[in-house]
């Protein structure tokens, strides 16, 4: 016994050696993601717009941001759209890189709440609706009594059965072999999964910070420590 909690209190001494793998696996899930989603809002896409104009955000994002009855009904929306650009896709690269990762995960996170209250909250929680409530993550909500969480799982037993006579109506009328031959049909329900999810990644990067021996931020302190 004594052995075994030598070799273990052994272990914990040198863990904190390596807690610069989770900031960094945070970092490159989370970097692709908000580099594509400034990316996308920009006119990069578009072949007849070049120069300064090209990382400028494209016409119909700022339309988006603006209006009242099919969009986010946001002030400013041409200076909204252009600081979320800036926010998500220059932030994106800093965070690849580890570079002022806490500084940057601020605005980041403000953008995923944004994004939650404004675009994906009135479709509840979950990204992509679930089909089978035996397994669904809103079962263990409805065995805490919260009567919302019913209502979820009723709507995954009418998802599988809309789903099922999808299947059905392609079974009859399409080459099925080529249509799931890239995955499985889904259903959407855009609820505020993922905007959640990304803000608790963020909020554990802004406290334990870029990562040992894996950032910039790190060798950065460690030189700007030597010259104080």
């Amino acid at each position: 016994m004594t052995l075994l909690l030598n070799t273990y209190q052994s272990f914990l001494k040198r863990l904190p050696f390596f807690d610069g793998i989770p900031a960094l696996l945070l970092r490159l899930y989370l970097a692709p993601i908000f580099i594509m989603a400034g990316y996308s809002k920009t006119q990069m896409l578009n072949p007849d717009v070049t120069g300064l104009s090209s990382i400028m955000a494209d016409p119909n994002i700022i339309a988006w941001f603006g209006n009242n009855d099919w969009g986010l009904g946001l002030p400013f929306p041409a200076l909204l759209a252009n600081l979320v650009i800036i926010v998500e896709f220059f932030g994106g690269w800093l965070l690849l890189v580890g570079a002022l990762t806490r500084l940057i995960s601020i605005p980041l996170m403000f953008t995923m709440i944004v994004a939650a209250t404004s675009v994906h909250a009135e479709n509840g929680w979950f990204a992509i609706t679930p089909t089978n409530p035996d397994i669904s993550a809103a079962k263990v909500v409805s065995w805490l009594g919260i009567k919302q969480a019913q209502v979820s799982l009723d709507n995954s037993t009418q998802t599988a059965n809309r789903l099922g006579k999808m299947r059905e109506i392609l079974a009859e009328n399409g080459n099925t072999d080529w249509l799931y031959e890239k995955g499985n049909i889904v259903v959407l329900n855009n609820g505020i999964e993922f905007s959640t999810t990304y803000f608790i990644m963020l909020l554990a990067l802004f406290f334990i910070g870029a990562g040992r021996y894996t950032s910039f931020d790190y060798y950065l302190a460690k030189r700007l420590l030597v010259r104080g």
